[in-house]
């Protein structure tokens, strides 16, 4: 029997995906610039502005895992829709925000937008891609995730320079608007329709898993997103023990429920997928370190060197540029160097944080910038290495019907460890920098508290290696079939 063609719109539909996808992870880091024009144009507090960032963080990781649930049950192009209208109209509420109050809802709201959305793009890739077209496929999401991250500070400070500091932060939110009106119509004509359940096939979402590990991940997040601003927290330590608490009940509770022979929120099995436990935590914790570095330079770089939002932002500018190549690189190379590929590139993004310190060190004044180019393109192209890779590695065996939960689960520790790293490393940055008063000092010893972070990550990924070279399966061409993806009809 001759295997069905690919879905000749897959390439198409990629990209829709990762323009969305895009979208939403820029604003992650685009509102940072913004926060001092938000500041002069609505008259927001310092808590206003915390929420600002913090509440988008916060519900975009607590749907990430219910969002790709329920993409599988009832369609992921259904789900990424829907993601992407809450975005846009949330940004359109931003952008005519009256308030700090109404800011801060709208941001809400996008955050809910973008974590409603972006499961589906992983999901979306198992689902029309296979083999080698599925690691390029990765890469480019790869690449998608370390330049959104990296540009956000100079889009931003190009968007408030061009249109002003009153009403400049406001255009941060409208630019979404056509990306969004472009995903929905290009999304209805390319993205693979949802599969017709049968008649007798329940739907089962698991409403109360979904509240435990919402509750679980929110306790979890609230302390750590409120410390890493810097600006003290409301929330105690201990919040961290009840959220830890609520998902060691989430994951009783998914267990007894999967006994009972229902449908859980996130089968248990799925840890026991080769490889997705080792690389779920190489991306955590690597997560936890290299968004620090972001955090703390643009920061050091503004306060303590004098730059322009704009010029803090094209500072790192050759680690974007590093993490673009890589992840382009990364996902044609995955299938034949595995996990090899990954460890590599967290050798050399830890070399490149080492070279980060002796700079930050050793150099000062006009030539610091290109003395610090070198490294931090060294950074950015392991960080390529690392990304895009380890999800076509931690995602290659789950079977497609749980893709979207796999992704979830995936980027929800994503946003943990992106939590906990700034938490950590800007703790380490503003306590040295108050305490001392020598903010270069106290950014080199946070980019050491990063390199840390990330030799972690190398570990796990080496332990993560041999273990794969003990049972024969280093790289995806093993176990790979070689099968095309099935051909996808509209319905």
């Amino acid at each position: 029997m001759t295997e069905p063609e690919p879905d000749p719109r897959r390439w198409r539909a990629l990209a829709v995906c990762l323009v969305a996808g895009f979208m939403t992870l820029l604003d992650v880091s685009i509102v940072n610039v913004a926060l001092p024009s938000i500041e002069v144009g609505i008259g927001a507090t310092e808590s206003d502005l915390q929420w600002i960032v913090s509440g988008y963080a916060l519900t975009f990781g607590l749907v990430l895992v219910g969002a790709g649930r329920t993409g599988d049950a009832i369609g992921r192009r259904t789900m990424f829709i829907a993601g992407v209208l809450v975005f846009g109209l949330s940004s359109v509420a931003a952008g005519l925000a009256p308030s700090s109050g109404v800011l801060v809802a709208a941001r809400l709201f996008q955050g809910i937008g973008g974590g409603l959305l972006n499961p589906q793009v992983s999901g979306l890739i198992q689902e029309m891609f296979t083999g080698r077209e599925r690691g390029r496929a990765f890469g480019l999401l790869g690449a998608t995730i370390g330049v959104s991250t990296a540009v956000g500070p100079v889009v931003g400070g190009l968007i408030i320079g061009l249109l002003g500091v009153e009403t400049g932060w406001r255009w941060i939110f409208f630019v979404n608007l056509p990306i969004v009106v472009g995903a929905v119509l290009l999304a209805l004509r390319w993205l693979p329709p949802p599969r017709r359940r049968h008649a007798d096939q329940r739907l089962d979402l698991d409403p109360v898993g979904v509240v435990l590990l919402g509750l679980g991940v929110a306790a979890l997040l609230l302390p750590l997103i409120e410390r890493g601003r810097g600006d003290g927290f409301s929330f105690p330590w201990w919040t961290g023990l009840v959220g830890a608490g609520l998902v060691a009940g989430f994951v009783a509770w998914e267990g007894a429920y999967t006994v009972r022979g229902r449908s859980p929120l996130v089968e248990l099995a799925l840890f026991r997928v080769p490889g997705y436990s080792s690389g779920a935590t190489v991306s955590a914790v690597f997560f936890a370190g290299f968004t620090g570095i972001f955090f703390v330079l643009t920061i050091y770089f503004q306060q303590g060197l004098g730059y322009s939002a704009l010029g803090a932002g094209l500072m790192v500018t050759p680690y974007a540029a590093g993490s673009a190549v890589g992840s382009a690189l990364g996902g044609r190379l995955v299938h034949r160097f595995g996990r090899l590929l990954v460890t590599g590139g967290l050798v050399l993004s830890l070399a490149g944080l080492v070279a980060v310190d002796v700079v930050l060190t050793a150099v000062d004044g006009p030539s610091l910038p290109w003395a610090l180019a070198g490294p931090l393109l060294l950074g950015g192209l392991g960080s390529g290495f690392v990304i895009s890779p380890n999800i076509t590695l931690t995602l290659h065996d789950v079977p497609v019907e749980r893709a979207g939960t796999a992704a979830g689960v995936l980027q929800t520790g994503q946003r943990i460890g992106t939590a906990a790293g700034i938490a950590l490393i800007g703790a380490v940055f503003f306590g040295l920098g108050a305490a001392s008063g020598d903010l270069t000092n106290a950014a080199a010893l946070a980019i050491r508290v990063a390199a840390a972070v990330i030799s972690l990550a190398l570990i796990a990924s080496a332990v993560d290696l041999r273990t794969r070279q003990q049972e024969g399966r280093v790289s995806p061409e093993a176990t790979d079939t070689g099968k095309p993806a099935q051909r996808h009809t509209r319905s």
